[in-house]
């Protein structure tokens, strides 16, 4: 098959050397093109990493952002706000590149509608938070480290059970994350019937903690 004419000039031009441009000139100018392609593209990408973008679709503000407006990472006593690409983006570039490739599917559902309405979007969302939680126990909750870091906290400041728990299981056992007991933390928990969800302390503490799974269960009722 033969090409049109002008693609076959084009293509002699652009492999033939250059007979009147410095080497000096052309490396210049690669240089130039490669930072204002960088330029562009890290300019979009930290455009999707925003608040706003991320509730432009309207499955987002109704529903999950409208919940995490309601509790202690949007609004507390210290000022201090979790939007959302802290929670779901890591910091990292490569590890925030890779999120963006994943996240790729979920322009797929919203451009075909899979969670449009508030009916859709309740019943996928046990398939959702399932979703979510197995990706945060995988990079070992890589988002919520964001923030929250083992080194830095206080555990004597700490309720007994949190430090306790704290220090037994994120400290000095391998394989639990801080996904395993906060599910829930920002958004609202799915039917989390034959579930476990995890804010409940391993079995061998529980009997240390008797008083406080007491207190919680009486809390859980009201």
């Amino acid at each position: 098959m033969r090409l049109p004419g002008f693609i076959r000039r084009f293509w002699a031009i652009a492999t033939s050397p250059s007979s009147f441009l410095s080497v000096g000139f052309l490396t210049l100018g690669g240089f130039v093109g490669g930072v204002l392609f960088w330029g562009g593209f890290n300019t979009a990408l930290e455009a999707t990493n925003t608040e706003t973008f991320c509730t432009s679709c309207h499955e987002m503000q109704a529903n999950v952002f409208e919940e995490l407006t309601r509790t202690v990472h949007y609004t507390n006593r210290s000022g201090v706000r979790a939007g959302c690409p802290d929670c779901h983006v890591p910091h990292e570039w490569t590890d925030k590149i890779a999120r963006k490739m994943q996240a790729s599917k979920e322009v797929w559902g919203h451009l075909f509608g899979t969670i449009d309405t508030r009916r859709k979007f309740l019943d996928q969302r046990l398939r959702l938070a399932e979703h979510e939680w197995a990706r945060l126990k995988a990079n070992d909750s890589l988002e919520c480290r964001n923030c929250h870091s083992e080194v830095a906290m206080d555990f004597a400041r700490q309720t007994d059970r949190a430090g306790m728990i704290h220090t037994q299981y994120l400290i000095q056992t391998e394989g639990y994350t801080c996904i395993d007991c906060h599910k829930g933390i920002a958004h609202e928990l799915p039917d989390m019937r034959g579930i476990d969800p995890g804010w409940l302390p391993p079995a061998e503490l529980r009997a240390a903690l008797a008083p406080d799974l007491e207190g919680l269960r009486q809390h859980l009722a009201e």
